[in-house]
């Protein structure tokens, strides 16, 4: 009997099935923490709230980051083994592998100290000084993935479904590149050392995600 899976074929399919699966965890739960989880945090009493920190989040943000690795490795493993170099699938592994990176060295660390500041405080001490700064770095860049989350997913839809951004990176114009690097270098300087900006809401990192998509696309078909 022969396997289909158990071949070339199958296998990258097997690590396409991955990236998408440990994709909609990532992705689903970071939609949540944005638009559901930090609209409820402000309306929420401070028992809620505290209760929420330590029970509901630490499970959360579990699946999250750990979705972010099966995704960024799966992704990687695919690029490799297809030697994946169109341009559109090279934009969306850029802004993928800044969101990863953005949290595991970002969003997970400071929300460490933010749960075990709630702990803390739930066992009758003080809340720990940092707390508050970590929160809105880890909210910062949370609100940055956000924003790179819309063109990502367009970008790697592309690579099947819009053949035309396929073209190798290295026939790419000069000022295209510079143009695509600087802006999302620039965005992503500003969720690490900046402010929310136009992204505090979540109309407005909507919004800027669907605008940052469209800009990428024209500075793309500019080759």
């Amino acid at each position: 009997m022969d396997l289909t899976l158990f071949n070339e074929a199958g296998v990258n399919f097997l690590l396409r099935w991955v990236h998408l699966l440990a994709g909609v965890v990532w992705i689903g739960l970071l939609y949540y923490f944005n638009f559901v989880q930090g609209e409820y945090f402000k309306e929420a009493d401070g028992g809620a709230k505290s209760d929420a920190l330590q029970k509901l989040v630490p499970r959360a943000l579990w699946w999250f980051r750990w979705g972010a690795m099966f995704t960024f490795l799966s992704g990687a493993a695919l690029i490799g083994l297809k030697h994946l170099t169109g341009m559109g699938i090279m934009i969306g592994a850029v802004l993928g592998t800044l969101m990863f990176l953005n949290v595991w060295l970002i969003i997970w660390p400071n929300q460490k100290i933010v749960i075990a500041s709630a702990g803390q405080v739930a066992a009758g001490g003080e809340a720990l000084p940092a707390a508050g700064p970590a929160l809105a770095k880890a909210g910062l860049a949370s609100r940055t993935n956000t924003l790179f989350s819309i063109p990502m997913l367009f970008f790697m839809a592309s690579s099947v479904h819009l053949g035309g951004l396929q073209y190798p990176v290295t026939s790419t114009g000069t000022t295209s590149l510079v143009l695509i690097c600087g802006l999302i270098a620039a965005l992503e300087l500003n969720g690490i050392f900046g402010k929310t900006g136009p992204f505090t809401t979540v109309k407005g990192v909507i919004g800027s995600g669907l605008v940052l998509t469209l800009v990428l696309y024209l500075l793309a078909e500019m080759h």
